[in-house]
This record gives structure tokens, C-alpha cells and sequence, in this order.
């Protein structure tokens, strides 16, 4: 089985992209659901609350998402330092998961999955795909797509830090598709990637 892992700036469009593939057979290996579940496990949440206190926990007593985001993906110095103590302990669990997700995948005969995760590179998860496929689209395009998700500059600019420049991605791409075409265009330019790798 084919894995192809999506590269892109922040809202470049790589869950569309995906979707695309997703809707001409390709499994999806869903990193950001892995994400959800290991921040329900147990050892997360102790480490969590003793190193952030309550305060990142939700109504529901589960750690709030947005809550996090706010302490991880902030221009402040400290935020690098905490996102590194997150993902050392959240990583390797979600590799792990998206492991056993490909094995389910290939045994049921699937020809093809795809990997959106926005720290695909930084995780070391490039190494579970077989092609990277980088979805190119302008910063002021990007920034207004995030800016309609209520998103404000600084939140864009903190996250899009958090991530691997843009050239290096580009770089380490093996196909690069335009996101800034038309939905026709870029569904098209899935289909010719999918056909060109499963036939």
C-alpha cells in the first residue's frame, strides 16, 4: 500500500486535498483524531495538569484543544519550549497509532492512504509515506482562509513558526499541486497524482 503524506502551509488547503484523494479510494491515516484520542489518555492528562494546571482543562474535564493551542502556538518565548514538552509526550503515541491505522488499512486491501498532519516533517511521519505531495498557495491567501476560521495574524504567524519553513517542505515534496486553482483545477491534479501512483 501507498501512503502519501500532504505538506502545506497553514490553510493551504491540505484537508481538501486529502478529501480528494480520500473520494477516489485512497484511506485516510487521521493524525489529527489519533491527536484527540491520545489527549484523552490517562498519563497525557496527569502530565498535563501538573505541568499547566486546570486551567487547560475543559467543562467536560478533558483538556481543552483551544485552551492548549493557546499556550503552544503563542510568539511567546516560553511557547517552543512547551510545545516540545507536548509532543514528546503525545508523539510517539500517535506514530503508533497511525501505524496500526495503515496495517488495518492494507490488510483490507485498500491500494492507497493519505497522511494529513500539519507537523508531518517535524514528527519524523514522512517516513511512513511513500510520495509527499506539497500544497502550494500564497501567504495572503493563507492568511485570509485563516482569518475566516476566526483566526487572528498573530495566531497564523505563531503557528505557521511552529511548522517547517515552507521551502524546506517544497523541497522535500515529490509533487507539487497549485492550491490556489480553481477546486476544478486542483481536483484534477489529485486525480492525475492518483492515477500516476495506483494505476
Amino acid at each position: 500500500m501507498q501512503v502519501i503524506g500532504i505538506l502545506g502551509g497553514v490553510a493551504s488547503g491540505k484537508s481538501l486535498v486529502a478529501g480528494h484523494f480520500a473520494q477516489l479510494g485512497a484511506g485516510v491515516l487521521d493524525a489529527d483524531r489519533a491527536g484527540h484520542e491520545v489527549l484523552r489518555l490517562p498519563e497525557i492528562e496527569t502530565a498535563a495538569r501538573a505541568r499547566w494546571g486546570p486551567g487547560v482543562f475543559g467543562p467536560d474535564g478533558r483538556i481543552d484543544r483551544a485552551r492548549l493551542a493557546h499556550i503552544v502556538f503563542t510568539p511567546e518565548p516560553e511557547a517552543e519550549r512547551e510545545r516540545r514538552f507536548l509532543e514528546q509526550r503525545t508523539h510517539p503515541e500517535i506514530r503508533r497509532r497511525l501505524v496500526a491505522q495503515a496495517g488495518r488499512l492494507a490488510h483490507g486491501g485498500v491500494p492507497a492512504a493519505v497522511l494529513d498532519a500539519p507537523l508531518l516533517l517535524e514528527a519524523g511521519w514522512d517516513s511512513l509515506c511513500d510520495k509527499l505531495v506539497f500544497v502550494d498557495v500564497p501567504r495572503q491567501v493563507r492568511l485570509a482562509r485563516a482569518r475566516s476560521r476566526g483566526w487572528s495574524e498573530e495566531e497564523f504567524v505563531a503557528r505557521e513558526a511552529a511548522q517547517e519553513s515552507l521551502d524546506v517542505k517544497r523541497k522535500r515534496a515529490d509533487v507539487i499541486i497549485d492550491g490556489s486553482r480553481s477546486p476544478e483545477q486542483v481536483r484534477a491534479e489529485v486525480r492525475r497524482i492518483w492515477h500516476s501512483l495506483v494505476g
